[in-house]
């Protein structure tokens, strides 16, 4: 876990907040044991803008890697409280992630909250809805 921060934390300064000043960074682990960073990248025209989580997860999906291959997540921000998904990403996270996978918050206190995907959005729409 130490490391999927200290990723975290190092790469929270890629973020492009140049409105909001809001920074996120995302980590996706891997089962075997890679990582893949994102950052949340800001637009003048707000809609445009996307969080670090999805960030992470489209270039994940654009390496060819799906939710079988994803352990956990890890969103960090550099306040000293947590910040949780949006309403965009929780739904990302339940189409392309297992339910099962583990979802971590952190700090800029070095501490982290874990949860299952699955508990970000009780019934959420799925593929199963359509």
């Amino acid at each position: 876990m130490n490391n999927l921060l200290k990723l975290a934390k190092e790469n929270i300064k890629n973020a492009y907040v140049p409105y909001s000043h809001f920074r996120v960074s995302a980590v996706l682990k891997l089962k075997n044991g890679e990582t893949i960073k994102g950052i949340n990248v800001e637009n003048a025209s707000y809609g445009l803008s996307n969080c670090a989580e999805r960030s992470a997860l489209f270039a994940a999906y654009s390496q060819g890697i799906r939710k079988e291959d994803i352990e956990s997540i890890l969103v960090y921000t550099d306040k000293d409280y947590f910040v949780s998904p949006c309403g965009a990403c929780r739904q990302v996270m339940n189409e392309l992630m297992e339910p099962d996978a583990k979802v971590y918050f952190a700090n800029s206190k070095d501490e982290i909250k874990e949860l299952l995907n699955k508990d970000l959005l009780p019934y959420g729409f799925s593929k199963e809805d359509l």
